[in-house]
């Protein structure tokens, strides 16, 4: 059984256990969306609704098996066998105002039909009975996945304003499912686009990770711009740029990861790290995001360059991205860009080995000589890198003759 049916046979277990105590339970939301939508949408997770009180789900499932994350929303998680992450099981409940524009600032317990009117978008607020196949969709949204809409529950302002964070949702499920967006759905986002600053920087980000790693990361973007979202969220980028990173995305092959995407979107930004460090992205997020969009120029005339130019570059670890980032932003109409389709053509015949091999000297050895670290040391071992790249040196010995033959002409120079 894959990881993909384990999940799912989970989850029924959990509905089966809390039906057979005498509750109702219900797989809820994005995952009923998905199973709905066919095989092309497996669901990543499955979250469960039920009647059952937070306690309640305890004592089924025994406290040994569950935590208690959110028990004043109404959620609990429920443990597994083994390495299976857990599940999240709510209580069916509905929802006061949202002072914070994110999270309520208290919940009731409720109907089924009251959970589902509190919820995002039409498409996420069915519930299905595993058991059963049966379907519980009170707020249109069958209809709406049969139209390939998202449409927000109710008065998309009061959606809107409750949780902020929706606005980027809406824009996610839109690209990535291939849907339209409610015109008035969208125009409350543009309402409140400037307000998606009271949602935390790590949530903003992820919201854009998942756009930007995805192939429909173009699309995601134009409705940023047409919503006021990109202007918000990345303030940086020149309003005069815009189409063309729209047109750039496009030319990114689906597989792109995210922060190439991201990288890609930022060309045209005098500061990408300030971005990242703003975005609150992980080290090496940024780290990656710097070093493409800084080496963007590395590939230039590559047939031409000396190996020891070259090759430091395509043995980074985020090259293939840096093809593609080059590829997207250098190509004329259509045709890949020669600088990069000639790079792709020397990877196939080189391997990792010959684009970074061993060293032939090393620090220790310039010591073992009876040299100090310092300016001559670094000029050393530099030199020796390149000459082993360019081919000048092949072998230790070679290497430290060249080493002798620097430093004399180091000395002569003194």
């Amino acid at each position: 059984m894959g990881q993909a049916q384990d999940r799912r046979a989970f989850a029924l277990e959990i509905v089966e256990t809390l039906a057979g105590a005498g509750h109702d339970a219900v797989w809820a939301g994005g995952c009923v969306r998905d199973l709905l939508l066919g095989e092309d949408h497996v669901p990543e997770d499955f979250d469960i609704a039920t009647d059952a009180v937070p306690e309640r789900v305890r004592e089924v499932f025994g406290r040994d098996r569950t935590h208690a994350v959110g028990a004043s929303f109404g959620v609990v998680l429920v443990r597994g066998q083994g390495q299976q992450p857990p599940i999240e099981v709510a209580t069916f409940r509905t929802e006061g105002a949202y002072g914070d524009g994110r999270h309520p600032d208290s919940v009731e317990f409720a109907t089924r039909r009251d959970d589902a009117r509190r919820r995002d978008f039409t498409i996420n607020g069915m519930f299905m009975d595993p058991r059963t196949g049966e379907v519980f969709d009170d707020v249109g949204g069958r209809q709406d996945l049969e139209r390939r809409v998202v449409r927000a529950i109710g008065d998309p302002e009061a959606r809107i304003a409750e949780d902020k964070l929706r606005m980027l949702r809406a824009i996610r499920f839109t690209a990535s499912l291939g849907f339209t967006l409610d015109p008035a759905t969208a125009d409350a986002i543009a309402v409140h686009a400037g307000e998606i600053p009271v949602v935390s920087a790590e949530r903003i980000a992820d919201e854009w990770r998942r756009m930007l790693g995805h192939s429909s990361r173009a699309v995601a973007v134009r409705l940023a711009i047409e919503t006021g979202l990109l202007a918000t969220v990345f303030p940086e980028i020149p309003g005069g740029s815009c189409s063309e990173a729209v047109s750039r995305l496009e030319r990114l092959p689906g597989t792109a990861a995210a922060m190439v995407g991201l990288s890609v979107l930022l060309i045209d930004v005098d500061d990408p790290v300030a971005v990242c460090e703003r975005l609150k992205l992980a080290n090496r997020e940024t780290n990656e995001v710097s070093w493409l969009v800084r080496s963007r120029g590395e590939l230039a005339a590559a047939k031409t360059q000396r190996r020891s130019k070259l090759f430091p570059v395509l043995a980074h670890p985020s090259r293939d991205g840096l093809l593609d980032l080059v590829d997207a932003i250098e190509q004329p109409a259509e045709a890949p860009s020669p600088d990069v389709a000639w790079c792709r053509q020397l990877l196939e015949t080189v391997s990792d080995e010959m684009l970074d091999p061993p060293p032939l000297v090393t620090g220790d050895d310039l010591k073992a000589g009876g040299l100090s670290p310092g300016p001559l040391f670094k000029t050393l071992l530099s030199s020796i890198r390149d000459a082993q790249l360019d081919r000048e040196v092949c072998d230790r010995d070679e290497a430290l003759a060249l080493v002798h033959e620097i430093r004399n002409r180091h000395q002569d120079d003194e």
